[in-house]
């Protein structure tokens, strides 16, 4: 069987689906310390803005094991943060992911994912959308 006629590992009807919140996670200044000096970023009392991959992340793997995909075929392709106001310690987040999109590609499943950051009034904080690449068995 060529690469490109392989039967889709993934089910179209899991566009649109939204998987269980993930959360809530509190983000503690001795976190955000610990992310920072991880990336290199200068703290200075500032929640980096790439600090909710650590709860997308979280999203992220709770979405594979409930699809049935495995971790050591996906290629993380792009990722992007947007906020409606900034993260800061103390601030309690729940992440839901959705799913955005799915097209295949030589293989290969392209997922597009949206994650949302709530805090506990229910407000969103912010959103991380990612594209992952779920490579096909013989890509």
């Amino acid at each position: 069987m060529l690469v490109a006629d392989r039967v889709a590992a993934v089910d179209s009807s899991i566009v649109g689906r939204e998987f269980p919140p993930v959360g809530p996670y509190l983000v503690s200044a001795e976190k955000v310390r610990e992310f920072a000096t991880a990336i290199g970023w200068e703290y200075a009392d500032q929640v980096p803005p790439t600090f909710p991959i650590v709860l997308a992340g979280a999203s992220m793997n709770a979405f594979l094991a409930e699809s049935g995909l495995e971790l050591s075929r996906i290629v993380h392709g792009e990722q992007r943060f947007s906020f409606q106001r900034p993260i800061v310690p103390g601030d309690a987040l729940t992440s839901t992911l959705t799913v955005a999109s799915l097209r295949q590609m030589g293989g290969n499943d392209i997922i597009g994912t949206t994650t949302a950051f709530t805090d506990t009034t229910g407000a969103l904080v912010g959103t991380a959308s990612a594209t992952l690449i779920h490579r096909g068995e013989q890509a």
